[in-house]
């Protein structure tokens, strides 16, 4: 089990100081979804929703949301993003919406903070915006799937584990 970097040796926290760290390129790709009701779909698709697109608003606070992500969670170091990307997949199996993540950064220090946050908001945008025709959505599987660059290397998460 790796040390938690996070804190200092009498346990209180610590920001890492990635000083000493090459800037490499690094790139992260999270995923999530919010299950709802086929109608709710169908609403969410057919751009007629209350509130507008909710395809659109949810894409802008993702991306809005990865480039503040350090503003958001305690520790997390303030990043020049060279590039964020949402993306939103109607999926009428689960019913719902299926949003993808990726983060991109020339750093010192990964973005998969940033992939999470982007993927995180996209969900709760999109959740705000059905809610007044399906309180009962859930958000859910929000995990990073692989982050490449850095010191460890590239990483996929093994489909077998969900």
């Amino acid at each position: 089990m790796p040390d938690l970097t996070h804190l200092s040796n009498t346990g209180e926290a610590d920001m890492v100081d990635v000083s000493g760290k090459a800037a490499t390129e690094r790139v992260a790709v999270a995923e999530g979804r919010i299950v709802m009701r086929r109608e709710t779909l169908e609403l969410a698709l057919s751009g007629n929703a209350k509130k507008g697109d909710v395809f659109a608003a949810a894409r802008i606070a993702g991306i809005m949301a990865a480039k503040k992500t350090h503003e958001l969670i305690p520790l997390c170091h303030p990043l020049l993003l060279t590039k964020v990307r949402v993306d939103l997949e109607p999926d009428a199996a689960l019913p719902g919406i299926r949003v993808r993540a990726m983060a991109k950064v020339a750093g010192q220090t990964g973005v998969e903070m940033e992939a999470l946050t982007g993927v995180s908001v996209a969900c709760l945008t999109l959740y705000d915006m059905l809610k007044a025709v399906d309180r009962d959505m859930r958000i859910e599987g929000i995990a990073v799937l692989a982050k490449s660059g850095g010191r460890s290397g590239d990483w996929t998460r093994d489909q077998a584990s969900g």
